[in-house]
């Protein structure tokens, strides 16, 4: 019989909270039941397998990713939304980095997966904080992929403890949605076409 209380949704949200706590790579069903106190095949009335779990385990951190950039960025626009936006995931990741990890190790299942519905609402938010640089449309992916690839950067090395100088990391963030506010600005007012991008004079070569 299953244990009371048991459902896929707790099972789901203790494997959450364990892999925050001991790292993605580390969790396995085993530790999970461990944790839950029963044997290793109770769970498989509640999940498939690891790989099921995993996945429900990112459609969590999809679910409340998305939350956590709508209540920051709602009724902001341009930079206040960059900056209460990228500060809002940034947290997100230092308290939940297990979490986080298993939504980007994910991959979807199919049509019907509860995973791309998230990922794209994770992705129209970033998206509308965006919007208020009036970049051109065709340069939005671009500028979607440079902003998740340098705030997902910090984010992780921050949570991993990959900070080691005595430099404020607070400073450094800050310095860093600047340097991006900037570049997003001057898109606008350069008007230039994809894969130039001018700053301070400055126009790097994309590859």
């Amino acid at each position: 019989m299953p244990r009371a209380g048991l459902g896929p949704a707790s099972v789901t949200e203790a494997g959450a909270a364990l892999a925050d706590e001991v790292g993605y790579e580390q969790l396995s069903m085993g530790l999970l039941a461990d944790r839950l106190g029963v044997k290793t095949p109770a769970l498989y009335k509640h999940v498939d397998n690891q790989a099921d779990l995993f996945h429900r385990i990112a459609v969590l951190a999809g679910t409340e990713l998305g939350d956590v950039l709508r209540d920051a960025t709602q009724g902001r626009a341009g930079t206040d939304a960059l900056t209460a936006g990228t500060q809002a995931m940034r947290t997100y990741v230092k308290d939940h980095p297990g979490r986080y990890a298993s939504g980007n190790a994910a991959q979807f299942t199919g049509d019907d997966d509860p995973l791309i519905a998230v990922t794209n609402r994770v992705v129209a938010s970033w998206a509308a904080m965006l919007r208020g640089y009036e970049i051109e449309s065709r340069q939005e992916i671009h500028a979607l992929r440079m902003l998740r690839s340098m705030l997902h950067g910090f984010a992780t090395l921050e949570a991993g403890g990959g900070f080691r100088y005595d430099t404020d990391v607070d400073e450094s963030f800050t310095w860093m949605i600047n340097f991006i506010d900037k570049g997003l600005q001057s898109l606008h007012t350069a008007g230039s076409g994809p894969g130039s991008l001018a700053v301070d004079g400055i126009e790097p070569t994309l590859h």
